[in-house]
């Protein structure tokens, strides 16, 4: 996976992060984000016909990557999604937002990335097979410390009645914006392949050490 390096910047309001130059953007509006993906897709199934029989396989990942970058208040999503000549496309999905929070008195919650790390619950792993998580700080180049996770958890389905999940490598780090209180930029990396989990938290670690605010 080491070609997927050759880096990409990617500028919105307030920040810049590099990502693969083979990953897709994409807009996640809710309104036109089915036809953008769909005319992608054909575009990449164009390119490169031997991709044509995962078209359904890249169809749902990206359609359900928009929309939970959607509800999660993204303004950056990117996805990659490749064969390597095995039997299922390689996927995985990085985006960027900004969240904030409060205490239950209505107070900005700290940013602190100590203080967000002590907050953020670690999980062991009981058995082989089990979900973990990860809790650490880092040291993002030319920004400063932030908290982060990292780990293969059970994601809950966003909007599904029964609840259900899907377990995912997931990385996310918790960078405060400058001059906002309680506000954090998160950048996430997911993938459901979970054989990779080492390969793709490499890649998100990378990716991530890119970010940086602007303006």
């Amino acid at each position: 996976m080491a070609r997927y390096m050759e880096a990409l910047t990617i500028e919105r309001g307030g920040f810049r992060i590099n990502v693969p130059e083979s990953w897709w953007e994409f807009d996640v509006r809710p309104e036109s984000r089915d036809d953008s993906i769909r005319r992608m897709v054909n575009e990449r199934v164009q390119a490169h016909p031997e991709l044509a029989k995962y078209r359904d396989a890249y169809l749902d990942f990206l359609r359900k990557a928009a929309a939970d970058a959607w509800k999660s208040g993204a303004l950056y999503c990117g996805c990659m999604a490749e064969s390597f000549g095995g039997d299922t496309p390689i996927t995985g999905s990085v985006t960027v937002s900004l969240v904030s929070g409060r205490s239950s008195s209505g107070e900005p919650l700290s940013t602190d990335p100590v203080v967000m790390a002590g907050q953020l619950a670690v999980k062991e792993a009981k058995k082989e097979g089990d979900s973990w998580r990860k809790v650490t700080t880092v040291d993002i180049p030319g920004v400063g410390p932030a908290a982060r996770t990292y780990g293969i958890e059970d994601i809950t389905i966003p909007d599904d009645a029964l609840k259900r999940t899907v377990r995912a490598v997931l990385m996310q780090t918790f960078i405060p914006v400058p001059g906002q209180e309680g506000k954090v930029a998160l950048v996430a990396g997911s993938s459901q392949v979970l054989d990779l989990a080492d390969s793709f938290l490499d890649i998100f670690d990378a990716i991530t050490s890119t970010f940086r605010f602007t303006g």
